[in-house]
């Protein structure tokens, strides 16, 4: 009952043989287009003239007192520079060919290293250079000033010297403010290194950071936006505190019917699945790479990163998250926990002393009515600093 009669039949497949009939006229009729567009292509590129060559830049030489890697000229190709042992570079130590034909960043120098820049001489004294080394010069013996007052004569250092000696021979000695203040409870001199000088200090940073304009902070310096490293083409530069990274993430390789393609720089996304395999829906559906850069013994506990879902317009949200931290190296120093209904936190809650690199990943997991819907997974890279700034 409700079954068609042969009539029908017949008649269904008629129409259906006719429809196809069409279809098979049509898609004729669109390769023969198809030939003729590309014949008329074939012929104007070949009655066009030669290729113009590709643009390139012109030739870059080393720098006096150092080393150029990478001989192509052409738009998009980088040149790398580094010095010889006992100089820096100035300038870019990566050139990128561009569009116009010029070359990116500054030209690179090479200067030689003072071995007076790092002021290695102690308690006030006066670095000299010599051919291959340094020497340090003592400063003169200074003498306080007297005044006779009545029957008594009175004696003072200029600040920054104590008097030592007898009261008929007394001189002045230079105070080491850095040895002073680092005596346990005292203030702090400088967030780093003090250095002492006749009379007073100065402070210094490690390589990497700069001097605040208090005399005494240090800031890290960007080397990626300042063009100061040397990744190569296809990796990115990442600052760290006192350096860079350069990363190249990378997608899964393929496994089964799971299988990943890289839509941005930092983020993979899984193909669809065959509907019978299981083991793909169960996969993350994106994969996503972060990097944060942290100071060494940072306090705790600290939020350090943030996952959160979103619907797509005219498709309902998961109407439950689940997140957990699914790998790494080093989880007993991290938690996830949920921060509001659609929102999850990595917690740092021990500290971390650096210098160290440190892995963790966590995953975010949608449900709706209580039936699995994606996963998302975040892998985050951290590098702690050596330095506590």
């Amino acid at each position: 009952q409700g079954c068609l009669g042969r009539q029908q039949l017949l008649a269904a497949v008629r129409q259906m043989q006719q429809l196809l009939k069409g279809q098979e006229t049509r898609f004729a009729e669109g390769l023969r287009l198809m030939k003729s567009r590309l014949s008329a292509l074939h012929a104007a590129l070949t009655k066009a003239g030669p290729e113009p060559p590709a643009a390139s830049c012109p030739a870059l030489q080393a720098p006096a007192g150092g080393r150029k890697f990478g001989t192509k000229y052409l738009v998009e190709h980088e040149v790398h520079f580094a010095c010889d042992p006992g100089f820096e570079l100035l300038g870019s130590s990566t050139r990128t060919c561009q569009a116009d034909g010029s070359w990116s960043g500054q030209e690179p120098r090479c200067t030689e290293i003072s071995a007076c820049s790092s002021s290695p001489c102690q308690n006030g004294g006066t670095c000299v250079e010599e051919p291959g080394q340094h020497r340090c010069l003592c400063p003169p013996a200074r003498k306080p000033r007297c005044a006779q007052l009545e029957r008594a004569q009175q004696c003072r250092c200029e600040p920054g010297f104590h008097m030592s000696g007898t009261a008929a021979a007394s001189l002045c000695q230079d105070v080491d403010e850095c040895e002073v203040y680092q005596a346990e409870g005292a203030p702090r001199l400088c967030a780093h290194a003090c250095v002492n000088l006749p009379g007073s200090y100065r402070c210094a940073c490690p390589a990497g950071y700069s001097l605040l304009a208090d005399g005494k902070s240090c800031e890290d310096i960007d080397e990626c936006a300042l063009s100061q490293d040397n990744c190569t083409q296809g990796t990115m530069c990442i600052n760290t505190g006192g350096g860079f990274q350069c990363v190249s993430p990378e997608c899964p390789q393929p496994s089964g019917n799971v299988t990943y393609v890289k839509t941005s720089p930092f983020q993979c996304e899984r193909n669809p699945c065959p509907m019978d395999s299981r083991s793909c829906h169960q996969a993350p559906k994106t994969i996503s790479f972060h990097y944060l850069p942290l100071p060494s013994n940072l306090l705790t506990p600290t939020p350090l990163f943030r996952m959160a879902t979103a619907a797509a317009p005219g498709r309902p949200g998961p109407d439950s998250l689940r997140f957990g931290i699914v790998g790494g190296n080093n989880r007993g120093h991290f938690v996830m926990q949920r921060s509001d209904r659609q929102t999850g936190e990595l917690i740092l809650v021990q500290s971390l002393k650096g210098p160290q690199t440190i892995q963790v990943d966590v995953d975010m997991s949608e449900y709706l009515d209580r039936t699995f819907q994606a996963k998302h997974l975040s892998k985050i890279t951290v590098f702690v600093s050596a330095y506590e700034f």
